[in-house]
């Protein structure tokens, strides 16, 4: 099996989802997305920006290499009553049924990123893209010292050396790298735009049973577990993990847990 595809279609992601909804749909907001466009939402998960895409009005097809989540957001379009968002299982790499220039916007927050050919991935959302359209991609910013980042640096740290020839999602955090990738692609260097934002988890508990929740359903973190698990860390882990939510959570005293972190996006103009 696609090592990529068994990641995320291990545990349940649309858990940690849940967490992102509102600020997904903020992003969605800020793009300006208004009926009858046409958007291609990579990495989509259950729906997490395509679904607040298609409330806007827009025609959506979300495609996700995990089964489940494919299947959980074709429900969640279903009990929305939203006729204008699909979702199917495909590779952002090779997005073979995809026809050249077809949409207006090619988007992915934290999705494509996780996708092991970077340099392929630049090149279908391009392609995907029609003339004066765009492409817009939220990215987790590496050596970042809010949520994210340091979630991959602490897990890491239990979890043994990546294959050879594996290059990391947090990559496409780093503006030189995204530039060369979509270059590459056939972007022209100025029209590639790059700015600072905030996307917040929302979690209605302490931050100690929202790091159970990523233990138990997030496939990242479940693997750095089950890493640490088998070297006796188990406890150390989630120890680290539970003081890095506490310390970065803004919930006030309200039993629930909010937590900003630093992102960055990307914007190409075709």
């Amino acid at each position: 099996m696609n090592a990529n595809k068994a990641l995320w279609e291990k545990g349940d992601f649309t858990r940690i989802a849940a967490s992102m909804r509102e600020s997904g749909d903020a992003v969605i907001e800020s793009l300006g997305i208004g009926s009858g466009m046409k958007v291609l939402d990579l990495g989509c998960g259950d729906g997490t920006t395509a679904i607040p895409a298609a409330k806007r009005g827009a025609d959506v097809l979300g495609v996700d290499i995990a089964s489940n989540l494919v299947a959980a957001g074709n429900r969640r379009a279903e009990e929305a009553g939203l006729a204008n968002v699909r979702f199917q299982e495909g590779d952002a790499s090779a997005l073979g049924d995809v026809a050249d220039g077809s949409y207006d916007l090619v988007t992915s927050v934290f999705g494509a990123m996780f996708a092991p050919r970077p340099g392929d991935v630049a090149k279908e959302m391009y392609r995907a893209a029609r003339p004066g359209g765009r492409i817009f991609m939220g990215n987790w910013i590496p050596n970042d010292p809010t949520l994210v980042a340091q979630i991959l640096r602490i897990s890491s740290a239990y979890s043994p050396p990546p294959p050879e020839g594996f290059i990391s999602p947090m990559t496409w955090g780093v503006e030189e790298h995204v530039i060369e990738r979509f270059t590459a692609a056939g972007a022209a260097k100025e029209n590639i735009s790059f700015e600072r934002d905030t996307f917040t988890f929302r979690f209605d508990g302490t931050p100690a049973a929202f790091v159970e929740t990523f233990r138990r359903y997030y496939g990242p973190t479940m693997n750095a577990f089950d890493a640490a698990a088998a070297n006796g860390k188990e406890e150390q882990l989630a120890a680290e993990l539970t003081e890095l939510f506490e310390k970065e959570n803004r919930g006030n005293g309200t039993g629930k847990t909010v937590i900003p972190a630093t992102y960055l996006r990307v914007t190409v103009a075709k």
